[in-house]
């Protein structure tokens, strides 16, 4: 039997089956982290030069809701810190969509990106140097952002006390960054970057140059911007000190979010219960552990049976 032109082999236009594809996908597309501040969908950043083509991130997913503090875990080179820049409005996804309170960051034209990073955004960098102006005290680095957007006077410098004295380093005020320690330095950097009162706040590294003392002290000027400033913060980190105190931890590997460990308090305040998970992506990908593939042998491809209630991941027994 011959199917007519234009058909499908039911008869149903095959444009029209085209038509419910397309707004399948955009469905799905669209409902995809409704409702989260961060909403990472299949990112891809590509970069080239010298005829080399590096692939920092691959079609990477992460979602995260307002009023998390998470941390960023990975090897050097897994894509934590393109990932950042992204997010900050320093760079742009070659694919893909990273949306932050709902506005698609890689389609914002110049105006509205340097709006989105005074306004929107926060970022503290891991150098010191980098995140403060060395020529003006403390309460004037604060206050520089909001003159920017425009601030009246009167309200910067009561903004400016009411964060240096949140963060614990009011009496460095008057202060120049090279008459304050690293740790002021940082919390100092803390209060710049939320002047503005941004959605979301970005440290790469904020205690990567700092004694371990001098790091709690700049974790907890976080954990204040989070739990009493109520804003979003994502940090990247190699401490574990730090990322053992999130409640949450994305690990990235190969340009993807490969697993997640999620902690809760115990009961009685008897200490901290973590459970990790792989990340399973919108595309059906879980990265295993590279231990348990060493461990088993697992190389090439396995082999997978559904059991009741889970599926069992089994080593390629055929293989020469």
């Amino acid at each position: 039997m011959t199917t007519p032109a234009g058909r499908g082999g039911n008869g149903v236009p095959a444009a029209s089956g085209v038509a419910e594809l397309g707004a399948e996908a955009l469905a799905a597309k669209t409902s995809y982290g409704e409702g989260a501040l961060v909403a990472c969908d299949r990112v891809v950043r590509i970069y080239t030069g010298d005829g080399i083509e590096v692939q920092a991130l691959q079609g990477l997913d992460l979602l995260v809701q307002r009023g998390e503090m998470t941390a960023l875990v990975g090897a050097s080179g897994s894509g934590k810190s393109t990932l950042m820049n992204i997010l900050a409005g320093l760079d742009v996804p070659t694919a893909g969509t990273v949306k932050v309170a709902g506005r698609d960051i890689g389609a914002l034209g110049q105006r509205e990106r340097l709006d989105y990073r005074r306004r929107q955004v926060g970022f503290i960098w891991q150098q010191t140097s980098r995140n403060l102006l060395p020529y003006l005290t403390a309460a004037q680095n604060v206050a520089m952002p909001m003159r920017f957007c425009r601030v009246s006077p009167r309200r910067r410098a009561r903004r400016a006390a009411e964060l240096l004295g949140a963060l614990g380093v009011g009496h460095c005020a008057a202060r120049r960054p090279d008459q304050m320690s690293g740790g002021e330095q940082q919390r100092t950097a803390i209060a710049t970057a939320l002047a503005n009162e941004p959605y979301l706040l970005l440290a790469d590294e904020p205690t990567g140059e700092l004694d371990s003392a001098t790091a709690r002290d700049v974790f907890a000027g976080l954990q204040t911007a989070n739990a009493e400033l109520g804003v979003t913060v994502l940090v990247v980190t190699h401490d574990p000190a730090v990322s053992d105190q999130v409640s949450r931890t994305v690990a990235i590997r190969d340009g993807r979010t490969s697993s997640e460990t999620l902690r809760h308090d115990i009961s009685h305040g008897s200490g901290r219960h973590a459970v990790e998970y792989a990340v399973l992506d919108r595309a059906g990908r879980v990265q295993l552990p590279r231990d348990m593939l060493d461990q088993l042998d697992m190389r090439d491809r396995v082999r997978l049976e559904a059991e009741p209630d889970h599926i069992g991941v089994w080593p390629d027994e055929g293989r020469p």
